[in-house]
């Protein structure tokens, strides 16, 4: 009876990663700078678990509520010296206002690792569809701010640069780690 369990549980995972892999998420690669100006590509990551999240610095909310929560659910992981490292990353929907700099000086509140990517509008455009993510300026107000709507969800890839989950808004820290866990140890 275990073994048949077993051997359920893992052609569902198995079945999954197939409809997955067929939704192409991600498989596209990026051209992107980090907030120390140097280049990253989608092969920079290659070889290491990574959770991705496309938002903006001026975002009034969201963005810092689900980098804050990223960021728990890291140190939540870092906390089993067995798991393997997980690589937080931030990419910019608003490379206009978010440039490198802007970037490190926004990011430094959240968790020490959480790497910035940013672009030419183009660079920034391709990453985000290469997740489907969606991404809409909205009007400018009097000053000339304005806000971007965009998809909030965060995205776990594995070592071999292939798309496993995503995580919308109603997942906890908790709930995250312990998902990302779970790929990590039926990887």
């Amino acid at each position: 009876w275990l073994y048949l369990r077993r051997e359920k549980e893992r052609q569902q995972r198995s079945r999954r990663l197939r409809q997955l892999r067929a939704l192409a998420l991600g498989q596209g690669d990026f051209q992107l700078r980090d907030a120390a100006g140097r280049p990253r590509s989608k092969a920079d990551f290659l070889g290491q678990w990574v959770l991705l999240y496309f938002g903006f610095t001026h975002c009034p909310d969201v963005c810092p509520e689900e980098l804050e929560k990223m960021s728990r659910a890291v140190e939540l992981l870092e906390r089993d010296p067995a798991l393997p490292p997980l690589q937080p990353l931030f990419v910019t929907v608003d490379p206009e206002r978010d440039d490198e700099a802007a970037l490190a000086r926004y990011l430094r509140d959240f968790h020490p690792r959480l790497l910035g990517l940013t672009g030419t509008p183009e660079q920034v455009r391709a990453a985000a569809a290469a997740f489907r993510v969606y991404v809409s300026a909205g009007p400018r107000d009097a000053d000339g701010d304005y806000v971007v709507d965009h998809s909030v969800l965060t995205f776990l890839v594995d070592p071999d640069g292939a798309f496993r989950d995503c995580y919308g808004r109603s997942r906890t820290a908790e709930e995250l780690a312990r998902s990302v866990r779970g790929h990590m140890d039926t990887y």
